[in-house]
């Protein structure tokens, strides 16, 4: 029986290898997949079976069905992930350039594939990105301008983001959907993105999106303070490639002012490391002393038990300032790394820790870095029934 292209390149997604870890596995070059995919070589019966059968043994496919595949870009250490794993997902290609991340990653999330590094070979070659349905992206903000956009759609020219964007980690997202036409995306970014230079970067991302790849999105700033004990606002930009009636209008968010308090994720004995010592705590307080002289609020945040922290941010590891916990009779401190873990999410007391592989200053880089879990399960959650309704046609055409 023959075996046809669109066989391969499923048992070869499925089995959640790229072209090149393919390539490896079967003992063949990587120009003899393309040419299987493609359609110019008959593809072994042999090779197929090893794809199958690696895809059913190995470690990072999960029991029973998935509902969807989805890439994670710009992944940090899985935040994104983790909210699409919860409603079914899987995921078959991650890219994220830092390495210490990369480690934390592979620690997590054990796929038996690598993490690739810098997305922009990818962007140029995106045939070497599985085919998925859903794309995760927590892409950096970067400077771009929309001007000239109005008049080269009045000159009628397509594809506007090659100009508008090019140099920018967003122009690179933009072409892998572009060129991959996944059915969903995910986008997440800072909340000032929104008015990140007068507007025109958030104008020109929707433009792109809605106008040129002819997406339907919606987006919402959301507060984590509801789920976790910090106030940290993210903006989340939901595309659907056909589905037209998403809204973030009618999602449920939780109550910040009813949300948890830091009593919730502090531990109840500390290293002493983490208490400040007598240098800093005292530099800290004459720098909050200054700027309040001058009429503004900078300086340390000192929490206890039952306050909700400021948000956690990648400079962390320098002093602490933005978070110190109040101690009886001495310094206050920082918080532990597994303290920042349960703040953003990755962990609750008593459950099952999350692997923290790296040093004290890598792993508040990357909490820093990362997005809230539970309100990416949120948002995950309430796109789960359009997601549905989108992916049926395709599902079906695949069985």
């Amino acid at each position: 029986m023959a075996i046809s292209p669109e066989q391969f390149r499923h048992a070869r997604q499925a089995a959640n290898l790229t072209i090149s870890e393919a390539a490896t596995t079967l003992e063949v070059c990587e120009r003899t997949i393309r040419r299987y995919e493609d359609g110019d070589s008959k593809p072994l019966a042999s090779h197929l079976m090893v794809l199958r059968t690696y895809a059913s043994t190995s470690i990072h496919s999960p029991a029973g069905d998935t509902s969807f595949t989805f890439i994670d870009l710009f992944a940090g250490i899985g935040g994104l992930r983790r909210g699409f794993e919860s409603i079914g997902g899987r995921c078959v290609f991650t890219s994220e350039w830092d390495t210490f991340a990369q480690q934390t990653y592979h620690a997590n999330y054990p796929d038996n594939r690598p993490v690739e590094g810098d997305i922009r070979p990818f962007a140029e070659k995106p045939q070497e990105i599985p085919d998925h349905n859903v794309l995760l992206a927590g892409f950096p903000c970067q400077p771009f301008s929309i001007a000239g956009v109005s008049k080269k759609n009045a000159l009628g020219r397509p594809h506007g983001f090659l100009c508008d964007t090019q140099g920018t980690l967003f122009y690179d997202t933009a072409k892998i959907i572009a060129a991959k036409r996944p059915n969903v995306f995910l986008l997440e970014n800072v909340k000032n993105l929104e008015r990140h230079d007068g507007g025109n970067t958030f104008r020109t991302i929707r433009h792109i999106l809605e106008d040129e790849l002819e997406y339907h999105i919606d987006f919402k700033v959301i507060n984590s303070a509801g789920w976790v004990p910090q106030k940290r606002e993210r903006i989340f930009i939901a595309g659907f490639r056909d589905t037209k009636e998403f809204s973030f209008s009618d999602m449920q968010v939780m109550d910040p002012a009813k949300g948890p308090r830091l009593g919730s994720i502090l531990e109840d004995e500390v290293d002493e490391k983490y208490t400040l010592s007598d240098k800093l705590w005292n530099y800290l307080q004459n720098y909050k002393k200054k700027h309040e002289a001058k009429g503004n609020g900078f300086g340390f945040g000192l929490c206890g038990p039952d306050d909700i922290a400021r948000t956690l941010s990648a400079r962390y590891y320098k002093d602490g300032s933005e978070i110190l916990i109040k101690q009886e009779g001495k310094n206050p401190r920082r918080l532990t790394p597994h303290e920042c873990a349960r703040l953003m999410g990755f962990e609750t007391m008593g459950g099952k820790p999350f692997n923290i592989p790296v040093s004290d200053t890598q792993a508040y880089r990357q909490f820093g870095n990362s997005v809230v879990a539970p309100v990416v399960e949120a948002v995950a959650n309430h796109m789960k029934p359009f997601m549905q309704g989108e992916l049926a046609p395709t599902l079906q055409a695949a069985e």
